[in-house]
């Protein structure tokens, strides 16, 4: 099981949200540990190239060049996986506002044919057209990726549900700034309407924790 990080907190602060901080300050209790629910581990998972999608969100100079972890962790992931998607006729889309549409990593950026929706929500179905041009070439799966997985990501998957698509969310190309949000970001994924608690594969009109090794293309 993937684990949440453990996180502290002291009574003393417990206690300020319930009674006040000035009797807070003077408990002196010691600080306590919380762990937070297990993460199920990342599915298998074989995709139809036919009727699915990938979703780039954020992967621009300006976000990424300040997200250690975007550059570092997630495009290195990303990048390979990208390749085998686009080799396998894949359809790509990509989410970002306006002002970012000529920043996109030159690694992952977009390429001629390309799904690109200028956004002004962190859910890039809000009042955009991707739910038309998804729907236009028989999509019925994305898989998300980009910055970042408490935000763009999560809100995004929510708006691609309550639409009947099937999400998937590879883990390693996607985080946010802390280990602790970035937990946050998939257990809030998994919480959404139609959950998926406990990660079955491909769970349809719901989203999948997966990753990019054990995602194929048949």
């Amino acid at each position: 099981m993937t684990q949440f990080p453990a996180v502290l907190l002291t009574s003393g602060l417990a206690l300020a949200l319930c009674c006040g901080a000035a009797q807070a300050q003077t408990t002196g209790k010691p600080m306590m540990t919380l762990q937070m629910p297990a993460l199920p581990e990342p599915a298998k998972i074989a995709l139809k190239p036919a009727t699915t999608a990938l979703l780039v969100l954020d992967y621009v100079e300006r976000i990424c060049n300040s997200q250690p972890k975007c550059k570092g962790e997630m495009l290195p992931a990303v990048t390979p996986f990208m390749a085998r998607a686009r080799q396998a006729g894949v359809t790509v889309a990509y989410g970002t506002r306006e002002a970012n549409m000529t920043q996109w990593l030159p690694q992952v950026a977009p390429a001629a044919g390309d799904i690109k929706i200028a956004n002004t929500a962190q859910d890039r179905f809000y009042e955009t057209d991707l739910d038309k041009a998804l729907k236009a070439k028989g999509i019925t799966t994305i898989i998300m990726v980009g910055w970042k997985v408490s935000g763009s990501v999560a809100y995004t998957s929510v708006g691609a549900t309550v639409r009947d698509y099937t999400v998937v969310i590879p883990m390693d190309t996607t985080a946010a700034t802390t280990d602790y949000e970035t937990t946050i970001g998939f257990y809030q994924i998994l919480n959404q309407g139609n959950s998926n608690l406990a990660n079955e594969p491909l769970k349809a009109k719901s989203p999948t924790l997966s990753r990019t090794d054990l995602i194929t293309f048949q």
